[in-house]
């Protein structure tokens, strides 16, 4: 019989430990709905509260660095990202967000690095592809800048290149805002 409550212990705590997931899941919902009915700060500060009592949820972690993202919160967002990238380093989706931090204060090959990264651990990530594009346009339309002041000959056909990467970076950077 002395097993019994041994076991009668141990569902005692499987159950606690449903319903504190059951309550972090909760919590991400109401951030989430928060945020989704255009109430960003109460939703930021939702995820922040959750996350004093469960400061390693992941999902709650990377729900708050988004919406920081989204708020152009860079550099809270940066810390978050970079913490989970360290404690959940098989994760692609932190590196990809990491590395559009990255891209918006111009460290693409920071950037490139990110992507890199996230696109080893899940090659089919679309965004982190379409992110990637973005960010070798950007460090092509650098190279040709270099390059261009470098320049002995003739290099018509190096302004040619430089001025089609230039617009596109232009057009992609308008369509964004």
């Amino acid at each position: 019989m002395p097993r019994l409550p041994a076991l009668f212990r141990a569902c005692c705590v499987a159950l606690a430990m449903a319903g504190a997931t059951l309550t972090h899941a909760a919590v991400l919902d109401e951030a989430q709905a928060q945020w989704a009915a255009g109430k960003r700060e109460q939703a930021i500060q939702t995820a922040e509260a959750g996350l004093k009592t469960t400061p390693d949820d992941p999902r709650l972690r990377f729900a708050l660095g988004t919406m920081l993202l989204e708020t152009q919160q860079l550099e809270r967002a940066r810390v978050i990202f970079t913490r989970l990238t360290e404690d959940f380093p098989d994760l692609a989706d932190p590196y990809n967000n990491l590395a559009v931090i990255h891209a918006a204060r111009g460290e693409y090959e920071a950037a490139r690095q990110a992507l890199t990264r996230a696109l080893d651990l899940q090659p089919d990530h679309a965004q982190a592809q379409e992110n990637m594009g973005d960010v070798l346009m950007r460090l092509a339309q650098q190279s040709y800048e270099r390059a261009l002041k470098q320049a002995l000959g003739d290099d018509t056909a190096l302004k040619v290149k430089l001025q089609r990467v230039t617009a596109f970076n232009n057009a992609k950077g308008t369509q964004q805002r």
